[in-house]
């Protein structure tokens, strides 16, 4: 066991900070990248060998997906959350408690979702006005892709547990094995049995699968306290409560985000198949600079639980700077660079369409150059429900994204119908939320610093 846990875990709680970050965030940021791949994987193959409708299908059902999966991914945040602070408490029965709840809620979410998604695929792309010539293969690549969901929320939830202790290596591992069988799956059947959009989507199912398989040994093998016993898998009524008071508001917080891109999604749609297809692949694109502002978002979630558990408020300053300073770098650094890049990496999209490439470049410049400050906003809502304040970022969420988009494009877009000014709604709603986060972090921190007697 001691062994497992140098070789894994992070001590959070103490030792030098600023590197164990660093270590914890890396394979964090592969992890997503890897996850990127699978979709990506998608987009370029059918692309490039089943066309543009094919995929503006694919894509067109990106912000649907997460409306309808945001939720349960919110409630593994509150799992992360939860096993982190038993874990740095040391309070073991809870911990284990909180582990097969997690894991069961996966389970239970993930066939619940797969009648949704099938049913509602249908009338939910027609509601965001996807075009005739794109709809009957977008609901198929949709209710596919549905079938694979009780594997995605298992890994989900069990890598969930593994960031709670420090373990970010072997989720990473996992993702790259499916990696693998997803791009060749891809290949194997667009490009070798034509199968078109049915074929993606089953390669992402198959992959899911894989990763799904492979959390789950870990964990029943695992010497540690978190490890999962298949026989103890059950709702402990305390725990759901105890995960859904932070895990729902975070899972509203995501839908709430993905109903104004919903919203956008459909004023993109109205500017036709080869806006949607530069739509689709700048956005692809733009995933890859998320998901490593997203990884130091977890890592201050991750650290700050554990801290917050072991009542070591003055390293949870340290954690939110330190964090910030990360997330700054990396959306400047990627954020710029894909800009830079960008005709030759939305080629590899688009065969060189010139027009979806122009289309997808408009987005780049507005979206991608100043992310930054999404990555700004991500890392206060970590540090915030990292001490168990999830209502409020859900709050200003509500009010900074979803409120402010949907006036937007109701204002400003109705007035003047471009995608420029569909897109910068974007960096501006960022920029108000990331404000509105941090004064609400700091009134929580210096009420915990009265509650606690210390300086926080």
């Amino acid at each position: 066991m001691e062994s497992q846990k140098k070789g894994y875990e992070i001590d959070m709680c103490s030792g030098p900070l600023f590197s164990k970050l660093v270590v914890f965030a890396i394979p964090l940021i592969l992890s997503g990248i890897l996850q990127l791949l699978f979709n990506a994987a998608d987009i370029v193959v059918v692309g490039r060998y089943a066309g543009k409708e094919s995929l503006a299908a694919v894509g067109s059902t990106s912000s649907l997906i997460n409306l309808l999966v945001n939720v349960f991914i919110g409630l593994s945040v509150g799992a992360n959350v939860l096993v982190a602070q038993y874990f740095g408490a040391h309070r073991q029965k809870d911990l284990e408690d909180t582990v097969h709840t997690a894991m069961m809620l996966a389970v239970i979410g993930g066939v619940l979702l797969i009648a949704v998604g099938i049913a509602l695929a249908n009338p939910l792309l027609k509601l965001m006005g996807t075009p005739k010539d794109v709809l009957s293969l977008a609901v198929l690549y949709m209710q596919i892709f549905f079938v694979g969901m009780p594997a995605t929320l298992v890994y989900n939830f069990g890598s969930a547990v593994l960031r709670a202790v420090g373990d970010t290596r072997r989720p990473l591992y996992y993702l790259l094995l499916a990696g693998i069988v997803n791009v060749a799956l891809n290949l194997f059947f667009v490009i070798r049995l034509h199968m078109g959009v049915a074929g993606v989507a089953l390669a992402t199912v198959a992959s899911q699968c894989i990763s799904a398989a492979l959390i789950l040994r870990c964990l029943m093998v695992s010497e540690a306290p978190y490890r999962l016993y298949l026989s103890r898998l059950r709702l402990v009524k305390a725990k759901v409560a105890a995960i859904a008071r932070i895990g729902l508001p975070a899972g509203l917080q995501g839908t709430i985000f993905s109903i104004s891109n919903v919203l956008i999604q459909s004023s993109v749609n109205s500017f036709g198949p080869v806006a949607m297809a530069g739509n689709t692949a700048a956005a692809n694109i733009e995933g890859f600079v998320y998901t490593s502002m997203n990884a130091v978002y977890q890592t201050a979630l991750s650290f700050t639980s554990q801290n917050f558990g072991a009542k070591n408020f003055k390293r949870m300053t340290k954690i939110e700077w330190y964090c910030q300073g990360i997330v700054i770098v990396i959306g400047l650094v990627m954020g710029i660079g894909a800009v830079m890049a960008g005709p030759q990496l939305l080629g590899i999209y688009s065969a060189d369409d010139a027009q979806v490439i122009q289309y997808g470049m408009d987005r780049l410049r507005l979206v991608c150059g100043p992310y930054f400050l999404c990555g700004m906003m991500e890392v206060m809502v970590g540090a915030l429900r990292g001490i168990g304040c999830s209502l409020l970022p859900m709050f200003v969420s509500l009010t900074g994204a979803c409120a402010f988009r949907v006036v937007w494009i109701f204002t400003v877009f109705a007035v003047s119908h471009t995608l420029s000014s569909l897109y910068i709604s974007y960096p501006v709603s960022w920029a108000i939320t990331f404000l509105a986060h941090s004064a609400c972090y700091v009134g929580v921190r210096r009420r915990i610093a009265r509650k606690e007697g210390e300086k926080a």
